[in-house]
């Protein structure tokens, strides 16, 4: 079997196994059913799933390879926040080209607490990955918090997006939330490089009214760019 034929009845197996699951109750559904609606032995499903529990994740295994790939191929000029940034866009594309297996999984997870774990465990995958990332490959400078911290910020839009099309149904425009989320990114990385090389002015002025208004106009100004 070519290497797409194997992937193929990995998902066929994992789309059956969750219409099992909604239709009877996971707790009602045995490897054994599973194996006898998808056509295949038990002995086959086991090749693809160690446990039950997994049967509804056909695709993370192979989504983080794609976004391992993503960041290997990374050119040593790339910036390492871009690179994730790109890595995570890719993940959310690759998601999204199997709309019904997604949807489907959201309603399990919804009602079965031991998928739900396992879905949990499965994001923490992506954390993991990118944030070893960007240990290796933010300048040796950066603060100590930055890499958990960014991988966690990244990861966090890419849910949030990924959870809103999910609960609509497949109607909002999760690339367009994610690309306005990475924008914003963007823009606290440029902040804090501007903050971080700049000198710092202190002064003291008398405490009129023409000062205060000079002062509130200093800090809108600050917060718009923030």
């Amino acid at each position: 079997m070519t290497s797409r034929r194997i992937l193929e009845t990995k998902y066929r197996i994992s789309e059956t196994a969750m219409a099992l699951f909604l239709d009877e109750g996971y707790a009602n559904v045995t490897v054994e059913a599973v194996a006898e609606a998808s056509s295949v032995s038990r002995r086959t499903v086991f090749r693809h799933f160690e446990s039950k529990d997994e049967l509804a994740f056909p695709d993370h295994t192979e989504r983080l390879g794609l976004v391992e790939r993503c960041l290997v191929d990374a050119t040593p000029e790339t910036d390492p926040v871009e690179a994730v940034i790109a890595a995570t866009e890719e993940s959310l594309r690759d998601f999204l080209s199997r709309p019904e297996l997604v949807l489907r999984r959201y309603k399990l997870t919804r009602v079965v607490p031991e998928l739900r774990k396992r879905e949990v465990i499965e994001h923490e995958r992506y954390v993991v990955l990118t944030r070893s990332f960007l240990r290796d490959h933010l300048p040796a400078d950066a603060p100590p918090f930055q890499a958990t911290a960014l991988a966690a910020l990244i990861d966090a839009i890419h849910r949030s997006a990924l959870g809103n099309w999910v609960r609509s149904g497949g109607a909002t425009d999760a690339i367009a939330e994610v690309k306005a989320g990475m924008e914003w990114v963007r823009r606290l990385m440029a902040h804090q490089s501007t903050y971080s090389t700049s000198p710092l002015l202190l002064a003291s002025l008398p405490d009129t009214p023409h000062n205060r208004r000079v002062l509130t106009s200093l800090r809108d100004a600050a917060e718009e760019v923030l």
